[in-house]
């Protein structure tokens, strides 16, 4: 390793350590055990807003040594009274965005890969029939729910509504507009199921 490859490691470590000091004494976070961050996310929180971190989460914003290229940080929003995003024990969330104005459930040993969108509001009415109000609209949230051990490839997009059932796998680039069933294998835009475990 080079002296600027030392130099360059030592530095990540302590803006790692720095950003993991910070979450664990953010007042809308809570961490239920040890956390692991490389690199540093992008919070956005309402004061009325919570986030539950479980033991051993990874929080990787960090594009270096993960094998696809991402995009942004990890983006953590909760952005209205009341929102809430609880993360599952050693679930890893690699360079993605979870929005929730209403509720984002994630569970365990889930992984996430880099640049994938969650989203439990849409932003905007369709207003289909007067769409010169759709600006300033704001459509209801409606939930999301990740069951256990859940694998979401890279550059997928999880629309509101959505429950993914446990030990299923999003292939990447799908767009998920209905639930998907424990146990298959579903992708597509939309989203279909390709097969099942048996």
């Amino acid at each position: 390793m080079t002296p600027l490859q030392i130099v360059s490691r030592l530095s990540d470590r302590l803006v790692d350590t720095a950003t993991r000091w910070s979450l664990r004494h953010n007042a809308q976070i809570e961490c239920l055990g040890e956390l692991r961050i490389f690199g540093s996310p992008v919070l956005t929180f309402h004061r009325d807003a919570r986030v539950v971190i479980g033991d051993g989460v990874l929080l990787n914003s960090r594009n270096e040594r993960y094998h696809v290229s991402m995009f942004r940080p990890v983006k953590l929003m909760a952005t209205d009274e009341g929102a809430r995003i609880t993360i599952g024990r050693h679930t890893r969330i690699h360079g993605s965005c979870l929005h929730a104005r209403s509720l984002i459930e994630i569970g365990e040993r889930c992984l996430i890969a880099a640049n994938c969108q969650i989203l439990d509001s849409s932003g905007h009415e369709l207003l289909l029939e007067d769409p010169a109000r759709r600006n300033s609209s704001r459509d209801v949230p409606r939930p999301v729910t990740i069951g256990n051990d859940v694998w979401i490839g890279t550059g997928s997009i999880i629309l509101p509504g959505v429950t993914i059932g446990d030990g299923s796998v999003v292939a990447a680039g799908s767009v998920v507009t209905k639930d998907v069933p424990s146990g298959v294998l579903a992708g597509g835009n939309p989203c279909r199921i390709i097969r099942g475990c048996r």
